[in-house]
């Protein structure tokens, strides 16, 4: 399959790579043979790609490690290990994978370096300036921790995959650095954003100019464990001549403002703006000239329904481009790998939480736009609940604190006494109220109870946050109080889930993110930062 990677296959509807028999034979006995499957897709990618529905699949749960572990030990191609470029969501800092880094390569694996991605920066607002410069050291502490000697550490990164962010400036150093001197990896927990990652690359500079006809962009979803085998692409040789031509591209493009850029480019700018705080353009130096296509008028392919798949027609098929034996002989593969699942550690919520969700409640629950925090101020005696996936009680402290949750925007957060929180909980989880889980009464009673932990914080001034309280995959919750003044706190998320105190916090000033305070209520109004584009010029003040 060119979405997962997996083995595409007629006789198992349970299983990777299932395509129905009737078009898996439409495919293989055309003229091209078994050929014709090359660019097909599994009925699991089209689901999720067409009609965003995931296909729960029978694996067992270390099918995806031993898939990575294989291909990393592979004997040395080109006579050097590969690059690791390990991608970190840092929403879910500290990251559950890394530790298990060593024992999933193991002594016998001749790694050359690694190079740590932190990705989905772009959902995070600035709480100060200078943000990115203390995400970036508290990733690079993450992986200290982590106890990663064995591999040498080449260079921290943050970008998103999604809007581009941060991405020039990474195949830059990857040219720089790594050259073409041999194969890289892409490796990271499930949703940490590979496969995305995998797709931008493939449409940048870091690939041979004629990949991106050739290649499939990998399927990416919200659903975890979406990449099921091995995808790649033939990286590009960066000669001099190459980073040159890069180079005067980059200068150019980064003397352009806003107003000089095409309709079309301000119309895509705009619509990742929405998405995210951080905005990166990516452009292609080197692109072959295609020749001008011939458009011959064909009634037999205007007769497809709207339910099928135009991509299978023969015609299209015939049209596929495919690489030479010259052309990759001596190539260097950047490969995506399926997404690492985590073990029985501390931080293994979160493949367990969104193992208990169903396909719309995972797309509440994961945050695709730019996070909007909210910030509530709570008297000792009151109560915040995050849907009905997690809650914390200020059972004690002499005066009020703040309470900024950090969760997607499509998860509703409300507060209550502590005497009437649980009558709550009963009467609205599963509810509309509370939303996430959806269904009602049958729906919860197969939903797993919210078991307490309690938790003990001592403040450190009204303008910097103490810790973060990361409830499950929901979300996190930065607690901020006054100076000296101690917290006893009850936090609650699923039975079978962990939570996990996070310090220092990932974001310390995200309170001061807040409009007035509205009458009446303990919530603060919303505000968003502005977004802000990398390589454009600026025009007058933001």
């Amino acid at each position: 399959c060119s979405g997962c990677g997996a083995e595409l296959q007629c006789c198992d509807g349970a299983a990777p790579g299932f395509v129905p028999a009737e078009k898996y034979r439409s495919l293989s006995e055309g003229p091209a043979g078994a050929a014709g499957l090359r660019g097909a897709v599994c009925q699991r990618c089209w689901l999720l790609a067409h009609h965003g529905r995931a296909l729960r699949l029978q694996l067992p749960p270390e099918q995806h490690r031993l898939v990575v572990s294989a291909a990393l030990r592979r004997p040395p191609r080109h006579g050097r290990g590969p690059l690791l470029l390990y991608i970190l969501d840092v929403l879910e800092l500290p990251d559950p994978v890394l530790r298990q880094l060593p024992g999933l390569l193991g002594p016998d694996v001749p790694v050359a370096g690694l190079l740590v991605v932190g990705n989905k920066v772009d959902l995070l607002p600035a709480d100060s300036p200078g943000h990115l410069g203390r995400l970036r050291q508290q990733v690079a502490a993450a992986c200290a921790q982590a106890g990663l000697r064995e591999v040498p550490l080449v260079d921290v990164r943050l970008v998103s995959a999604k809007t581009g962010f941060g991405l020039e400036g990474l195949v830059s150093r990857l040219q720089r650095s790594w050259r073409c001197a041999g194969d890289v990896y892409l490796l990271g927990a499930t949703n940490s954003g590979k496969s995305t990652l995998f797709n931008t690359l493939l449409h940048s500079d870091y690939c041979k100019s004629r990949a991106p006809d050739a290649v499939d962009r990998a399927t990416v979803s919200p659903w975890p464990g979406t990449t099921l085998n091995l995808l790649k692409f033939p990286i590009i040789n960066p000669t001099c001549d190459r980073i040159f031509r890069r180079q005067e591209r980059l200068r150019e493009e980064a003397t352009k403002t806003e107003d000089q850029l095409s309709s079309e480019e301000k119309k895509y700018l705009n619509h990742l703006k929405k998405q995210g705080y951080l905005v990166g353009r990516v452009g292609r130096t080197f692109q072959r000239q295609k020749p001008s296509q011939v458009i011959d008028f064909d009634p037999d392919v205007l007769s497809y329904s709207i339910d099928e798949d135009p991509r299978h027609s023969p015609r299209q098929r015939e049209e596929r481009e495919e690489f030479t034996y010259n052309e990759v002989k001596d190539a260097r593969w950047c490969f995506d790998t399926p997404g690492i699942v985590k073990e029985n550690c501390v931080v293994q919520f979160i493949s367990q939480v969104l193992n208990l969700l169903t396909e719309k409640e995972v797309k509440l629950v994961l945050p695709t736009h730019a996070i909007v925090p909210r910030t509530f101020i709570l008297k000792p005696g009151m109560v915040l609940f995050l849907a009905a996936l997690g809650r914390v009680d200020y059972l004690q402290g002499e005066k009020s604190a703040w309470f900024s949750v950090v969760a997607s925007n499509l998860l509703p957060v409300h507060t209550a006494t502590l005497s009437n929180a649980d009558a709550i909980y009963e009467k609205h989880a599963g509810r509309e109220l509370l939303k996430v889980p959806m269904g009602g009464e049958e729906r919860m009673k197969e939903f797993p109870p919210l078991v307490p932990q309690d938790i003990t914080l001592k403040g450190i001034g009204t303008s910097e946050a103490v810790a973060d309280i990361k409830l499950s995959s929901a979300g996190w919750v930065a607690v901020t109080a006054h100076a000296e003044e101690k917290l006893l706190l009850r936090a609650y998320t699923p039975k079978g889930t962990a939570l996990v105190v996070r310090e220092p916090p990932l974001l310390p000033y995200i309170s001061s993110i807040r409009g007035a305070r509205i009458a009446g209520t303990a919530a603060y109004r919303t505000k968003k930062p502005p977004s802000l584009v990398e390589n454009l010029k600026t025009t007058g003040k933001r």
